[in-house]
């Protein structure tokens, strides 16, 4: 495996942060990889493994403090995790980063004590499965632009709309599902916690993916769907400072996903054409197109990971860096892509093939640069935060 500094203090900031490190690691390689190939070919989510790694790993509620069943670490833990796993299977880290960060996360830090000890327990020891349903079929990145309504009805609120591309739709339990409370709502928006069991609730089409085919992709359908007020997540239309605030930790998380997909690409490349592969009697390490794409693709990726984790070490649910998560996930996205291209055509027909992983990994690196925001809306958040800070010094 190709050393990126792995005991560095920026990566490894203190000793629990390194065990963290080696427990993921071992586990994925020996786990992940292995059933990888299967369910991205079938489409299918391995739902008894995910469970382990709530009753074995306890890698559920990391970001939680430890008096509430967390393991009281920070965004540094959580960007490891996502790292180790993803070299091994992308679409399966992309469903924990679902229920870890987008709701255990989110659901922690935006609840109430009452609300902890119905829901906590049970995510945090996998017994449930979490997602988050925000966008809509006509509002991506226009976010704001939401139709879903809530009616408060007595003691209970109505919902009625439909979610897009809800990363665990066909396959959580619970969900904080965004709405707004009347259709002349501008910012206004209202978070709930919703279980799928509620009255009207159902699932929609599951999406036919590129890639991440085993992570389940689906709609979430509300018709008349009864959410008792006690369900209300924080205070009415106030949800948009919490989708707001975990966006930054999931985008540097889906940037750890990146970093890991570029890491796996890195290693086979080198093994491939340092060990392996030969062409005109000498091994295609030595010639300089080959040189070239490697060279360039781990100087990317140390680049990359460097500036995810210095962010990541910034990052909490009482501290905002918006201009850091947008830069680390534009970064890490990018670079993954272009990394994973790269691997593919060292490998020529071998990478092309399914022999190799690095064609499904390139499928899975794509989503990366769409989900938690697409690198344009990325762009575009960069540039307002740069307009800020100069008219602030102006």
């Amino acid at each position: 495996m190709v050393s990126f500094d792995k005991d560095h203090n920026l990566f490894n900031p203190t000793e629990t942060h390194r065990e963290l490190r080696e427990t993921v690691s071992k586990f994925a390689k020996m786990n992940l990889e292995e059933q990888a190939k299967e369910h991205d070919e079938k489409e299918i989510f391995n739902k008894v493994l995910f469970h382990r790694l709530g009753s074995e790993l306890n890698l559920f509620g990391i970001t939680v403090p430890e008096v509430d069943g967390g393991l009281g670490l920070d965004a540094t833990a959580s960007v490891i995790v996502h790292e180790e796993m993803s070299q091994y299977d992308p679409a399966f880290t992309l469903s924990y980063l679902a229920h870890e960060v987008l709701f255990v996360n989110n659901f922690y830090y935006s609840s109430n004590p009452e609300q902890r000890k119905r829901y906590l327990h049970k995510v945090i020891s996998g017994e449930w499965i979490g997602g988050m349903a925000m966008t809509e079929p006509a509002s991506g990145t226009d976010v704001l632009g939401m139709s879903t309504i809530a009616v408060k009805k007595g003691d209970r609120y109505v919902l009625n709309g439909t979610k897009q591309y809800i990363t665990n739709g066909s396959v959580g339990n619970v969900f904080i599902v965004y709405a707004k409370l009347n259709e002349r709502a501008n910012r206004n928006i209202t978070a709930f916690v919703v279980e799928s069991t509620f009255k009207g609730f159902s699932v929609g089409k599951k999406e036919e993916k590129m890639g991440m085919r085993a992570s389940p992709t689906t709609q979430l359908i509300f018709e008349d769907m009864e959410v008792p007020e006690e369900n209300l997540l924080g205070k009415e239309n106030e949800g948009t400072t919490h989708m707001m605030r975990n966006l930054e930790i999931e985008r540097v998380t889906l940037a750890a996903q990146s970093i890991g997909i570029a890491k796996r690409c890195v290693d086979i490349m080198c093994d491939y054409s340092i060990r392996h592969r030969e062409a005109f009697n000498k091994k295609i390490i030595e010639f300089g197109q080959i040189q070239r794409m490697i060279a360039e693709s781990y100087v990317d990726l140390a680049q990359a990971r460097a500036l995810v984790y210095y962010v990541a070490a910034g990052i909490h649910p009482s501290i905002r860096n918006s201009l850091g998560a947008a830069s680390a996930k534009l970064a890490a996205t990018r670079m993954a892509e272009n990394v994973s291209r790269n691997a593919i055509q060292v490998l020529g027909g071998y990478g092309y093939c399914r022999e190799y992983p690095v064609e499904r990994l390139h499928r899975d690196a794509i989503l990366l640069s769409i989900g938690g925001g697409t690198n344009e809306a990325m762009q575009k958040n960069i540039i307002s935060d740069l307009k800020k800070i100069y008219t602030l010094e102006k």
